[in-house]
């Protein structure tokens, strides 16, 4: 096993850390999403093994690393800056005005009745009342929005949007 770790856990710490770097560049400049959305999370799961591989290769000299105070202050800034991207979504004030735009659109098409955005999506009303019908979908009327028509039928706001996608004429 030593000799396993020896050869293996940092270059393979490296090589991921690259394919990480390299589809989250992308994925960030919104470049290929759909090719490196997948490869990023998974490989960044990936990842892990070697990353402890690595660190249990070098654990005298990594935890000569708390001894100092480069560490603790990296930490503290990881930590700060991660809670800073993540604390609008904790707390639940990420609405319309701080999150990001597509979510404010997706979010007042969601509310809307069916018969208002039917037109945006190639329809009226019942065309689209019948093709969502058609889809799975439990409709009353058109007056209904698509996020009580998602929740009608046992699924999310974010799958009726995926239909309605399909659904344009």
């Amino acid at each position: 096993m030593n000799s396993f770790l020896s050869r293996y856990a940092t270059p393979l710490t490296t090589g991921l850390f690259l394919v990480s770097l390299v589809s989250g560049a992308a994925l960030f400049l919104h470049v290929g999403e759909s090719a490196f959305h997948g490869m990023h999370e998974w490989l960044s799961m990936v990842l892990i093994l070697p990353f402890v591989l690595h660190v249990w290769k070098n654990w005298r000299a990594f935890l000569t690393y708390f001894k100092r105070p480069p560490m603790a202050i990296a930490l503290g800034l990881s930590t700060a800056a991660a809670i800073v991207f993540a604390w609008p979504t904790i707390t639940g004030s990420q609405a319309t005005a701080g999150g990001p735009p597509q979510l404010a659109v997706l979010e007042a098409v969601a509310a809307a009745p069916l018969a208002t955005m039917a037109p945006i999506f190639g329809h009226d009303g019942e065309s689209l009342s019948k093709a969502l019908g058609e889809a799975g979908y439990k409709i009353e009327n058109a007056d209904q929005t698509f996020a009580e028509i998602a929740a009608a039928t046992g699924k999310t706001t974010r799958e009726i949007m995926g239909t309605l996608g399909r659904l344009k004429q």
